[in-house]
C-alpha cells in the first residue's frame, strides 16, 4: 500500500492541538536564537578537529597523552552529537510542536543548572575562560525568565464584561 509523503508526515508529527502556543510570544521568539546557538556549539563539537576542546573550550590537549587527547575529542563531539539532537528537538517544537516550548524550558533549566552544579562538583583544567562557560550562566536565568514567560497565557483582545 502507496502512502502519500504527507500523510507519513502527519503520522509521523501529528498535528493534534501541539502546535498551540498559549505562553507569551517573547518566550517563542526567544528560543529560536537559542536552538540556533545549540545547533552551531553542537556542529563544533562534532566537526572541529579538536571539538572546541582546546581552540575554544582552552583545554590544555598537549598536555595529554595522544590517546588522552583523541578520548577528550571524542567525547566532546559525542557531547556534539547531544546537543545536536536537543537543537532538533528545539527546532521540532518550533515547527509543529509549540505547546511544548514550556517543556524545552524546563528541559535547558535542568540541562544548564546541571551543567553548572557538575562544572563545580567535577572541576577541569582550562587555560582560559571558555565561552561555554561564561554562557551557562548567561542561559539558566534567560531559561527560568522565558519559563515563567511561557506559563503566563497571551491576553486574548475580548471585550470585558
Amino acid at each position: 500500500m502507496k502512502r502519500r509523503p504527507q500523510a507519513l508526515l502527519n503520522r509521523l508529527l501529528p498535528k493534534e492541538k501541539l502546535n498551540q502556543y498559549q505562553g507569551n510570544p517573547t518566550a517563542k521568539n526567544i528560543l529560536a536564537p537559542l536552538t540556533i546557538i545549540t545547533i552551531a556549539r553542537s556542529l563544533i563539537h562534532i566537526f572541529a578537529p579538536d571539538g572546541g576542546v582546546q581552540s575554544i573550550a582552552t583545554i590544555p590537549l598537549n598536555s595529554f597523552t595522544p590517546n588522552g587527547t583523541a578520548t577528550v575529542i571524542l567525547i566532546f563531539a559525542l557531547w556534539g552529537l547531544s546537543q545536536l539532537l536537543i537543537g532538533l528537538i528545539y527546532v521540532t517544537v518550533l515547527w509543529r510542536y509549540q505547546a511544548l516550548i514550556l517543556l524545552m524550558y524546563l528541559l535547558m533549566i535542568i540541562e544548564y543548572g546541571v551543567r553548572i552544579v557538575l562544572g563545580y562538583l567535577k572541576p577541569i583544567e582550562t587555560i582560559g575562560t571558555a565561552p561555554g562557560g561564561i554562557g551557562n550562566f548567561v542561559i539558566l536565568p534567560l531559561a527560568i525568565i522565558m519559563l515563567i514567560l511561557s506559563l503566563r497565557e497571551q491576553d486574548i483582545l475580548t471585550p470585558s464584561t
